[in-house]
């Protein structure tokens, strides 16, 4: 069993060794092809990339950390409904966000016709949002949750108390905030930051309907449009070290966040109270939480709601139900068989990692190998897929792997478990941290097998876990683009891809309709972490 789970989990690590041996198979043509990329694309997509990184790093930073302080050290109206509420943005994917803006604020838009008629003014009364900066403001917006929800965990552990006994001993309120709080705060900052850096990079919906010269949007260039595969490896062996590093510098911040976590005091936590804020500072942080929350979440919705209605009113056939039914079954039918496989694939692996403990050096490293499938981007996983599968293709074509692999079912899922298989590991193994060891101590002494065990007290203690896992995976499979994109069946699109794809043709009022369905489906984990925090 150990043996065959460890297969597995080395077939799961197959897209990032294919791009990493790619450059086992550096010779001459493959050398000239970099040195090519070197002196053309390759520094323009390294200077776009690292620009947006810095911008969305320093606007997510600030927006997410002062909205966790606001709402862990201070009191104001309205904050119980900002503490969950400053996460909505999490349930807006980029791409769909840049479908609603684009809509709202191009020149042809209701919104700039509106202020021309008003005004008179002449052109563009702003720069086009389909842009660098237009991109770096929308990461800002979807992705600042992140930074929030990391800050605001590790300052109402310890910050609060901690600025209560900086009061009494005298010191102002600038100076708790800057010599209390922040450094608190910092090691959640690094993380938050890090998970938001992730997905900026590993976009493809927002760079492409942008048309930015992005290293994730490069890889697509070069194997889609160039057919180059060797320059596709090489841009996706950069993006992958890029993301390494990111990793990285989370697990260490994430470290340091657990060390900090642990010596928590929790009842002196419980007795302080956030500061009262009143009048002037009282409207300030109100704004601070709000204006995240309405433009991050509520006019995308709104915009995305209008362009329905408009489709509805106006569109000689009215909506595509029929093939919104389709699109949704689809998406439905690979969203529910990948958060089956992934959470079956967690549930054994965080078995076996409960049962033979520290002890197996192998399940470790098998183990470690899913955890980190979901800082892969998906760009690289699809090139990592089709690299390995056309070398094999030529050396061995009776085997017919391409047929299986590519434009089937079977290659999309194999993607998707190496995308969110940790997703559904990280939650199974916080379920059986749960779990006391005296409880498994207690049935073998009383004679249960490892079969028993599992079945009549794990499964039931950690189906909280398990359906928490599953639906995680249900969403974040909806909502992914890139592997999808490149992977997918003929005939079985699905809503993310189909809401690109008429984005992509300017049909953003056929759009509205799968783009509001990713959206509401994305709500799903945001009210799971609600309740966890009012829990909380």
């Amino acid at each position: 069993m150990l043996r065959l789970i460890t297969v597995v989990c080395l077939l799961l690590a197959v897209p990032v060794l294919g791009i990493l041996g790619s450059w086992l198979a550096l010779d001459a043509q493959a050398l000239a092809i970099l040195q090519h990329q070197l002196q053309t694309v390759l520094p323009e997509y390294a200077w776009a990339s690292l620009v947006l990184s810095v911008c969305v790093a320093i606007g997510v930073a600030l927006i997410g950390g002062a909205t966790a302080a606001a709402v862990s050290l201070f009191d104001f109206p309205g904050r119980r409904f900002f503490e969950w509420g400053l996460l909505l943005p999490m349930a807006m994917p980029a791409y769909v966000a840049a479908y609603a803006y684009t809509d709202a604020l191009q020149y042809s838009g209701a919104l700039q016709t509106w202020l021309r008629a008003l005004t008179g003014a002449q052109g563009a009364l702003w720069p086009d949002v389909r842009s660098l900066p237009g991109a770096v403001g929308l990461f800002v917006l979807c992705l600042y949750p992140y930074v929030y929800l990391l800050t605001r965990t590790a300052l109402s552990e310890r910050g609060v108390a901690l600025m209560e006994a900086a009061r009494m001993l005298g010191a102002g309120t600038a100076r708790r905030v800057r010599e209390v709080a922040l450094p608190l705060a910092r090691p959640a900052l690094a993380a938050g930051i890090a998970l938001a850096l992730m997905e900026t990079l590993a976009d493809y919906g927002v760079g492409a309907y942008f048309g930015l010269t992005t290293l994730t949007t490069g890889v697509y260039k070069a194997w889609l449009v160039m057919n180059d595969k060797t320059a596709a490896a090489q841009l996706a062996s950069v993006l992958l070290l890029a993301v390494g590093a990111l990793l990285w510098l989370e697990r260490r911040a994430q470290a340091k966040l657990r060390f900090a976590s642990s010596r928590s005091g929790a009842l002196h936590a419980a007795e302080a109270r956030p500061l009262p804020l009143h009048g002037g500072a009282a409207l300030a942080a109100v704004l601070l939480c709000a204006l995240p929350i309405l433009l991050g979440f509520v006019v995308p919705v709104l915009v995305l709601l209008q362009l329905l209605w408009q489709e509805a009113l106006h569109a000689e056939l009215g909506l595509p139900l029929a093939r919104f039914v389709q699109w949704s079954l689809s998406s439905l039918k690979l969203s529910g068989l990948a958060a089956l496989l992934a959470v079956l694939l967690a549930l054994v692996l965080a078995y076996l990692a409960r049962v033979r403990g520290s002890g197996s050096a192998l399940l470790g490293v098998s183990t470690r190998i899913v955890s980190l499938g979901y800082a892969v981007p998906g760009a690289v996983i699809a090139i990592g897929i089709l690299l390995p599968l056309g070398w094999l293709q030529e050396r061995w074509p009776q085997l017919g792997l391409t047929s299986l692999m590519t434009g089937t079912i079977a290659g999309l899922m194999y993607a998707y478990l190496v995308r969110f298989s940790g997703v559904a590991l990280q939650s199974l193994e916080a379920g059986y941290a749960r779990i006391s060891p005296t409880v498994d101590e207690t049935a073998r002494m009383l004679g249960a097998s490892r079969t028993r065990m599992f079945l009549e007290l794990h499964a039931p203690l950690l189906a909280r876990s398990a359906w928490a896992a599953a639906l995680l995976v249900f969403v974040d499979v909806m909502k992914e683009l890139p592997a999808t994109l490149v992977l997918r069946p003929f005939n079985s699109d699905t809503l993310a891809v189909v809401a690109y794809q008429l984005a992509r043709d300017e049909r953003l009022g056929e759009a509205a309709l799968p783009s509001l369905a990713i959206v509401l489906v994305g709500l799903i984990p945001v009210i799971m972490l609600s309740r966890a925090m009012r829990r909380s």
